[in-house]
């Protein structure tokens, strides 16, 4: 009896230990710097035109080119998460998107690998100030 208990209580908590997955424990990147009016205005920019961002959020990379444009700036890109357990993880999408690094930026249909200046996202996209 002892026994088939012991077995009852490990085969009822083990759907709580499934549930507990990293799809349950989801991360996400943290930006802390403050933006400017310029990058808070590129960055709206970057989202009415398209642009896209692929990261990972543990990615250092990508938390650098976060700080670039700052906490408020942030919220307005596009970005996908390609990491499957970041928030709102769309790794199929980075896969069909073949995505190789972080950050990657889609700009008119092409993929740029790395971390991009204000100044030259400025410029790769037609962004006037």
């Amino acid at each position: 009896m002892k026994r088939l208990l012991i077995s009852l209580l490990a085969f009822l908590t083990l759907p709580n230990l499934v549930n507990s997955s990293h799809l349950y424990n989801q991360k996400k990147l943290v930006v802390t710097s403050e933006s400017t009016k310029e990058s808070i205005e590129l960055a709206k920019y970057l989202k009415d035109n398209g642009v896209v961002k692929y990261s990972a959020y543990w990615c250092p990379n990508c938390l650098n080119q976060s700080e670039l444009f700052g906490k408020q700036a942030y919220r307005e890109l596009n970005v996908v998460e390609c990491a499957r357990d970041g928030i709102n993880s769309q790794t199929q999408l980075c896969m069909e998107k073949k995505i190789k690094g972080f950050p990657t930026w889609e700009i008119n249909g092409k993929l740029i690998l790395g971390v991009l200046s204000i100044k030259e996202l400025s410029k790769l996209t037609g962004f006037k100030n």
